[in-house]
């Protein structure tokens, strides 16, 4: 096993990993297209298989997730994709009988049947006919031995928006684009890899090699505050050194994007009395799709990554953005009208190890260097209630002694559903709804290495280094922070 896995939490972000960073080397040299063919068996070397039922398969798959490494399917406009070669080991899902089932008299499961689809063998053992099964669970919730049992595909189960579906064949997953929110929880699931998010490390490396030698732009990495408690086998500042080996002009915090959003989304809160956050792409498009009567309420702000790109190329008319992150969201965000002529390229922090890697840099080696454009407040962005403790600091700095700040952060789509529909009737006694739609907020997202309640810890750690600073006097010193 090679030592590179312990970067990762799983073998298959290992093999996505790996991957990327294949196609990074070539493209890095200029070879890549003469060197497609090559790099499957790179990966899956000799002729044994060792994940598949042969190295043929196994190397086809890997074809499949260099296309996604280079961009994707262009012709879907939706950031996730499904690799259905790889979509094959799953059960068929739905409601099955297993073998606790006794062969009971009663027959419950068969009464409460409408469509007529359980059957008995010649041993009482009940059978479900699954051109006639509709997976509506009457059966299970019957049975008094509990033998029924719904087979849900990881997949489906991690998706909360019921966006997956599997095909007419049984085979593979399909993706509603209408329901679908990118958010990536998928992908993370996936135990065999075969959802996954596009990839446009190739938009980097070409943005990159051209500013070599091309003094018409700066290339300038943004960083989500998640970076904190990523890349654990070294120091934050190597990290940043590295960004910077890879040709990156400047690292900039996203987080003094939040601070800018913090003291915006303050104001705008006291003046409309009641909003919800715009700052997770994934919430802002849940609302839109699932509650649209409250869209009115979305706060009108951009996001941190979106502001803090904007205020950049204000400062520096030649810049290129890139931002790194722990979001596959992001990636669709940035092809919006109010982000994408801001944000040149993003990418999460699986890619970025892929950048380091096909470029040999070992960041673990490497001086540091500082990192010190934000508030605490907008460092906490990174985890779930950091957002509204940034509002009520937003409130306490602009004096506004008279508005009673009541927040509900959300931790998970699961209970960002909860709220909004609880503020969809008028039973919630909140004015402002903190929607992060990955557990434990960008430090839970689909493109972070690691997971974990570490993240947090060390968020918070990081943020404490600029607990001294208010959000007010990090905005007035932003410039300088930058240029």
């Amino acid at each position: 096993m090679e030592k590179k896995l312990r970067k990762f939490d799983t073998k298959v972000q290992h093999l996505k990993y790996k991957v990327m960073r294949e196609v990074a080397k070539e493209a890095w040299e200029g070879t890549l297209y003469e060197h497609l063919l090559d790099i499957p068996k790179r990966i899956i070397p000799g002729s044994k298989p060792t994940m598949r039922c042969c190295v043929y398969k196994e190397r086809a798959i890997i074809g499949e997730r260099m296309k996604i490494a280079m961009g994707g399917d262009k012709s879907n406009p939706n950031i996730i994709e499904v690799t259905e070669i790889a979509c094959d080991e799953c059960p068929m899902g739905g409601y099955e009988v297993t073998n606790a089932c006794r062969g009971c008299l009663a027959h419950r499961c068969e009464d409460v049947c409408k469509r007529g689809a359980i059957t008995y063998d010649e041993n009482h053992v009940a059978h479900i006919d699954k051109s006639k099964c509709v997976d509506c669970g009457a059966c299970a919730k019957v049975c008094p031995y509990n033998a029924i049992v719904n087979r849900i595909r990881p997949c489906q189960n991690a998706c909360k928006v019921k966006a997956i579906t599997i095909n007419q064949e049984n085979s593979a997953a399909m993706i509603n684009n209408d329901r679908c929110i990118s958010c990536g929880a998928c992908v993370y699931q996936c135990p065999f890899g075969a959802i996954s998010d596009k990839s446009f490390i190739l938009d980097v490396i070409d943005i990159l090699k051209k500013s070599e030698n091309n003094t018409k732009y700066k290339v300038y990495a943004v960083v989500a505050p998640a970076i904190s408690s990523q890349f654990s086998y070294a120091k934050l500042g190597q990290v940043i050194s590295g960004i910077k080996h890879l040709g990156f002009y400047n690292v900039v915090e996203a987080a003094l994007g939040a601070d800018i959003v913090a003291d915006a989304e303050s104001r705008e809160l006291v003046k409309e009395g009641f909003l919800t956050s715009s700052c997770c792409p994934a919430f802002v498009s849940y609302i839109e799709k699932n509650f649209p009567n409250l869209s009115p309420h979305i706060s009108t702000n951009v996001s941190p990554m979106v502001a803090i790109s904007r205020y950049i190329k204000q400062l520096d008319e030649t810049a290129k953005i890139v931002f790194i992150g722990p979001c596959t969201a992001k990636k669709a965000e940035i092809q919006l009208d109010k982000a994408k002529k801001y944000v040149d390229v993003a990418m999460t922090f699986e890619e970025l190890q892929s950048l380091f890697d096909s470029r040999d840099i070992e960041i673990a080696e490497l001086d540091e260097e500082e990192l010190d454009n934000a508030s605490y407040f907008g460092r906490i962005f990174a985890r779930c209630g950091g957002l509204a403790e940034a509002v009520a600091e937003g409130i306490k700095e602009h004096g506004d002694t008279e508005f009673e700040l009541k927040a509900v952060s959300c931790d998970g789509i699961e209970e960002c559903k909860i709220a909004l529909l609880k503020k969809s009737k008028g039973v919630l006694d909140a004015n402002f709804i903190e929607g992060m739609a990955c557990v434990g907020g960008c430090v839970g997202g689909a493109g972070c290495l690691t997971h974990g309640p570490r993240n947090k810890i060390q968020v918070d750690k990081h943020g404490k280094e600029a607990i001294d600073r208010t959000i007010s006097e990090t905005i007035k010193d932003a410039a300088d922070s930058i240029l």
